[in-house]
């Protein structure tokens, strides 16, 4: 369920006008709301509890959309923060995020960026491979302190709706292998300076079955009592995100009550763990949209028409880099007969096409559209491509609205590249 619905003739983002939006912020814009933001993590994480997982870190993916608004929102209901860069971390603590709710993942985690995670108290750092793990020993000695530490592990399961957003096979770049986990556990567990916690999987993106998932965490309850027999403590079981959502030309994905009652049968008997998950997308993606305005319509004499918008693959990338699809809808509704239309954005790419002969209504200039199910990975990968400012975001609450990211003039944007002085 999200808060995007049409009231009258148009679509609204809870109590607020999507055109009154565009008339006082400008297009491009993204549009986030904050009813759906929490009703997505209440959802998630309740389903969890129903389904008697006691206490779980519900640690939200920053990289799905890392504003700090909509941190704070998630932050104040509960949630922790899955990161994975210094900067991240930074976003989560500035949104009032405490450090022992972050976990911070990632394969290549730098000194500095270690260090940085280690002070703020982070919750856990996810190793991701043996010379990472001798870094984060060497930074923690440094500091005489013991960084907590789980092992991200390959269980070497397919899933994700696309190659690039899959994770969990073990020709991709994340985790350890099964054959070298428990050495490594073990290495840790004699080291002064490392405090072993457990085990984590995270297998790809936008999963919309539940086998993949059940099969990873069978194997992981798996390691965990493989590793409990050796006499190893292990309290932590990272299961990591991945769930998908509804993206409107695909099957509903399983419900998050399904995939709690999942989790329980897996780990049915398993004592003294703590779970964690890193959902992202299934919170936010259905919590915003992005609202762009016509440019023109451009007829060929052979008939395909073009519908130019001022957004473009800066603005949301996601079709030209996973040829993802987003319903996009007309702001204002209309009774006109839908027309195959190719929309497309400004920037000198071919790949600036968001769709190929999608029916819908013919639009002119002024016109608004809003791309559905744009609030996870939207933002959080705009450019300035193009020499384009970066899109705004504004976050609706009830009948009012606040920009919660401004767009850059292009003053500000030329300021950051003054002639530097030559050394």
């Amino acid at each position: 369920m999200n808060h995007f619905e049409v009231r009258g003739d148009e679509l609204h983002c809870e109590s607020v006008p999507l055109s009154r939006i565009a008339d006082e912020v400008g297009t491009p814009v993204y549009v986030y709301s904050r009813a759906t933001f929490e009703r997505h993590y209440t959802v998630f994480r309740g389903a969890l509890v129903d389904a008697g997982v006691v206490d779980p870190l519900v640690a939200y993916a920053v990289k799905a959309n890392s504003n700090v608004s909509v941190l704070k929102v998630l932050g104040d209901l509960g949630a922790g923060a899955d990161t994975v860069s210094e900067g991240e971390i930074r976003r989560a603590l500035a949104a009032g995020i405490p450090g022992e709710r972050i976990v911070f993942s990632g394969v290549g985690k730098t000194r500095g960026e270690i260090a940085f995670a280690l002070k703020a108290g982070v919750s856990e750092i996810n190793v991701e491979s043996e010379p990472e793990l001798k870094l984060i020993a060497a930074v923690a000695e440094e500091l005489q302190l013991r960084a907590p530490i789980v092992f991200r592990v390959i269980p070497d399961v397919a899933a994700g709706g696309h190659a690039k957003i899959a994770t969990g096979k073990a020709e991709n770049k994340f985790g350890v292998s099964f054959a070298e986990a428990a050495r490594l556990y073990a290495n840790a567990s004699n080291h002064p300076h490392l405090n072993p916690l457990g085990v984590a999987c995270h297998i790809g993106s936008q999963i919309t079955d539940l086998a993949p998932f059940e099969a990873a965490f069978r194997k992981m309850r798996g390691l965990v009592e493989s590793l409990r027999a050796e006499g190893l403590t292990v309290e932590r079981l990272d299961l990591g995100g991945g769930l998908g959502v509804p993206y409107f030309n695909q099957p509903d994905p399983p419900a998050p009550a399904a995939y709690a009652a999942m989790v329980t049968k897996v780990v049915e008997g398993l004592e003294d763990i703590r779970l964690a998950f890193e959902p992202g997308r299934v919170i936010a993606a259905n919590a915003g949209v992005l609202v762009a305005g016509v440019i023109h319509l451009h007829e060929r004499p052979e008939g395909r028409k073009f519908l130019v918008l001022d957004a473009a693959m800066n603005d949301l990338i996601r079709p030209a880099m996973y040829d993802s699809f987003h319903d996009i809808r007309p702001v204002k509704a209309t009774d006109a007969a839908p027309v195959p239309l190719d929309v497309v954005g400004p920037v000198c790419e071919t790949g600036d096409t968001f769709t190929r002969e999608r029916l819908l209504p013919p639009m002119g200039p002024g016109d608004l559209v809003a791309f559905m199910s744009a609030g996870a990975y939207g933002a959080a990968m705009a450019s300035e491509y193009n020499s384009r400012p970066l899109v705004p975001e504004v976050l609706v609450d009830g009948d009012r609205y606040a920009v919660i990211r401004k767009r850059p003039s292009y003053d500000e944007m030329l300021a950051d590249e003054a002639p530097g002085e030559w050394r």
